[in-house]
């Protein structure tokens, strides 16, 4: 047991350990040359001037991340749901397939921009419908794409045998096909888990509730107070990798049978 846990903890910290040795020294780049070259505070802040505004301002920037955090968690679950559920869909019946890839091209194509405003204009201005839908949008087609891939991409020797036993498509389906989309589902949640709060606080620019974080980055560069401006963007970081530690923590919990393959 002993010699287990400590493999594992060699383990995590390779993998923490470098992150933290490039942050420290960028964040120590960034001062020494803001500082050497006299750059205004207008321009960029320092790094310790905008620790020093996020002291300030912890309370208002805890409950702008509340806000974006909890946008983009709703919308990170249905969005999950609902590209899982159609990713099965289109798997099974194949006018399903060919009726969503066509919507998937063109989403991608039009700018979040668009999509944001327009949806801002279908709801009234004190709900955060318009936020969480926009991520839900982002989240799926992630999902949607992952998960339909490893629904494809199964083991064929699996497959033969579950006809050999005269199975069901439907048997096949789930004693074969979703096992193996599991790992793609849960590795696509840890892509969108980031892309939810990148999607929520950029959804925040277009009008809506004041309270989020892209509404306090707007307001606080919009009268030049550019620290507490980069503390919300500070702000925004913890939640993004957050996020990113807790969709990553699922996989892991989720799929032992892929950490086990990953180990060897």
């Amino acid at each position: 047991m002993s010699t287990t846990a400590s493999a594992r903890g060699r383990r995590l910290l390779a993998v923490a350990l470098p992150p933290l040795v490039l942050g420290v020294v960028f964040l120590t780049f960034w001062q020494l040359i803001v500082e050497w070259f006299d750059i205004k505070r207008y321009i960029l802040p320092t790094p310790t001037q905008i620790w020093s505004a996020a002291v300030e301002d912890t309370a208002l920037i805890r409950r702008s991340m509340a806000v974006t955090g909890m946008n983009s968690l709703i919308g990170l679950v249905f969005g999950a749901i609902l590209g899982a559920a159609v990713a099965l869909l289109t798997n099974r019946f194949r006018i399903v397939s060919e009726l969503v890839t066509p919507l998937e091209i063109a989403a991608r194509a039009i700018p979040i921009v668009v999509i944001v405003a327009v949806l801002q204009d279908m709801f009234a201005r004190d709900t955060e419908t318009p936020r969480r839908l926009m991520v839900t949008i982002a989240v799926f087609f992630i999902v949607y794409v992952n998960v339909a891939r490893g629904l494809r991409e199964h083991d064929e020797t699996k497959a033969e045998l579950m006809s050999s036993y005269a199975a069901s498509p439907v048997q096949v389906l789930a004693k074969v096909r979703i096992p193996n989309s599991l790992p793609f589902f849960f590795t696509a949640i840890r892509i969108s888990a980031p892309v939810a709060v990148i999607t929520a606080f950029v959804a925040e620019y277009f009008g809506g509730r004041q309270n989020g974080l892209g509404y306090r980055i707007t307001s606080a560069f919009g009268s030049s107070r550019e620290p507490q401006g980069w503390a919300a963007v500070l702000g925004a970081c913890i939640l993004g990798l957050a996020f990113f530690v807790a969709g990553s923590l699922l996989e892991y919990v989720a799929v032992p049978w892929q950490r086990r393959r990953t180990a060897r």
